[in-house]
């Protein structure tokens, strides 16, 4: 019998992936901004697993990451055409069936045909097409990135029905049709809806890894606004009440811990930013903290700590990630063992 599991972030990785920007993104006049910042996340990768990037000119990135501390030596550079660097919602998603890793290709749209996605939406058939990938490859219908679900590895997604039942989306299903296409495509058992929580500046439609992470089976830590004048306070309030109604999957109440908003609001072009703390990454022995240079870093770095005691918390300045509205669980995408490349 097909035994199909989605693994939890937490659990022993072979790699991630990055996609790097170039001059024909929306990065083009931020170039200097961001690869600082990007080239800082895959030394700290490279250092603990392996690490493919997605890139437009391989010499240009062997150069600046030469410069870095990175294991090079762990870091595989493909030149693919693409939109945008959020490999978090154009990469495969990788599940176990019968615990074989199986890459699934479900479809990108642009978040809701909000911007140009037709380039990022090759990049797994692509990958295939040239046998970068060692593991099959499942090519589906579905438009789902890997940013709309949380995952505790033993059959429970974490999701919003902001983003999932978005009319752009996969508009000919309802919400029970989509239950089942997570429950068949992903091994999943039950399905946690948060039908609130906002962060001003999101153009996800409210993607979890923003807002609610698993952090074990049975802990999740959020986000949380303690200002009652706050245009978010009501909605994560809302939110809030949500996840401590929800149960495991042996009935009892989640262990909830809670992450600070940070204190001034970071803009571009005058449009507020979706700075938050909860889009970090787990890799093997680490957790890639991002930071906003706000005097809540510090409180923020020491509750991820007391989450994971037994990883590194390597906080990473992520304003420059920030401007074009994603983080830095939004740039990566992990791969479990069994994967290779």
């Amino acid at each position: 019998m097909q035994k199909l599991r989605l693994p939890a972030e937490w659990e022993e990785q072979f790699g991630v992936q990055l996609t790097w920007p170039h001059e024909n993104t929306e990065w083009k006049n931020d170039l200097a901004l961001v690869e600082p910042c990007l080239a800082q996340i895959a030394q700290e990768i490279s250092l603990r697993q392996k690490l493919l990037i997605i890139c437009a000119d391989q010499n240009h990135l062997k150069k600046l990451l030469s410069q870095s501390k990175a294991k090079l030596e762990n870091i595989k550079l493909i030149e693919l055409a693409s939109n945008d660097i959020w490999a978090r919602d154009h990469s495969a998603i990788t599940v176990y069936e019968n615990e074989k890793p199986l890459l699934l290709d479900f479809g990108f749209n642009g978040w809701g045909l909000k911007y140009k996605a037709n380039l990022d939406n090759q990049i797994n058939r692509q990958l295939q097409k040239n046998k970068v990938w060692q593991n099959e490859l499942k090519t589906l219908g579905f438009i789902l990135e890997g940013g709309s679900i949380e995952s505790d590895g033993e059959g429970t997604i974490l999701t919003t029905s902001q983003c999932l039942l978005s009319p752009n989306r996969n508009p000919h299903l309802n919400k029970n049709q989509i239950e089942e296409t997570l429950k068949t495509a992903l091994g999943a058992e039950r399905i946690l809806w948060l039908n609130h929580g906002y962060i001003a500046g999101d153009d996800t439609d409210c993607h979890i890894d923003t807002l609610a992470r698993f952090c074990n089976k049975n802990t999740i830590c959020y986000i949380t606004c303690q200002d009652p004048e706050d245009e978010h306070y009501e909605e994560l309030k809302l939110m809030e009440s949500e996840l401590q109604a929800f149960k495991t999957a042996n009935g009892e109440p989640y262990n909830l811990i809670a992450l600070p908003f940070i204190s001034k609001p970071i803009f571009a072009d005058n449009l507020k930013l979706p700075a938050t703390y909860a889009n970090f990454l787990i890799i093997n022995q680490a957790v890639l903290m991002p930071l906003y240079n706000d005097e809540q870093d510090l409180k923020a770095i020491k509750i991820m700590q007391k989450i994971f005691p037994e990883r590194e918390i390597i906080g990473i300045d992520c304003t420059s990630l920030i401007l074009q509205r994603g983080s830095l669980h939004c740039a990566t995408m992990q791969f479990p063992k069994g994967i290779s490349w």
